[in-house]
């Protein structure tokens, strides 16, 4: 009987009855993609940030560097793939390479070891590289132990 009366409604009816759950289920995806919640913007963050560093001094003018970086947008496709240690004008005095992606292990801690510093130089900045857009993010300074 229910079938039959169902049936018997006018086309325009039955559409309506329909097409009210789909218009929630419409309206609720887009509410859902707006909403920061919703939306993933990987994007948002271009560089990777130094979180922290030790220094130790080797001996000579020569420092090990243990540089701790977060960069929480890695994938296999763009992730942190350098840091450098550089004077506070910018001249570049060691620079450590990163072959993969870190995105199971944020943040993470890499060293860069021997790294000579002239005499005269008492603190250094360390600096992240993001494999598409270059250096950049939040550096950190450090006092060279000895100096």
């Amino acid at each position: 009987m229910n079938g039959v009366t169902r049936s018997c409604l006018p086309a325009t009816a039955r559409m309506r009855r329909h097409r009210a759950p789909l218009l929630a289920l419409v309206l609720l995806s887009s509410a859902l993609a707006a909403s920061p919640a919703g939306a993933i913007d990987t994007g948002a963050q271009k560089h990777p940030d130094i979180l922290a560093a030790k220094v130790q001094p080797r001996g000579g003018k020569r420092f090990d560097f243990d540089v701790t970086v977060s960069s929480p947008y890695d994938t296999p496709q763009r992730y942190a793939d350098a840091f450098r240690v550089m004077s506070t004008d910018g001249r570049v005095y060691g620079e450590r390479t990163l072959f993969h992606d870190h995105a199971g292990e944020q943040p993470f801690t890499r060293d860069l070891y021997g790294v000579t510093v002239p005499s005269g130089i008492r603190a250094v900045i360390i600096q992240g590289r993001d494999k598409t857009f270059g250096y950049g993010g939040k550096t950190i300074e450090v006092m060279l132990p000895g100096r």
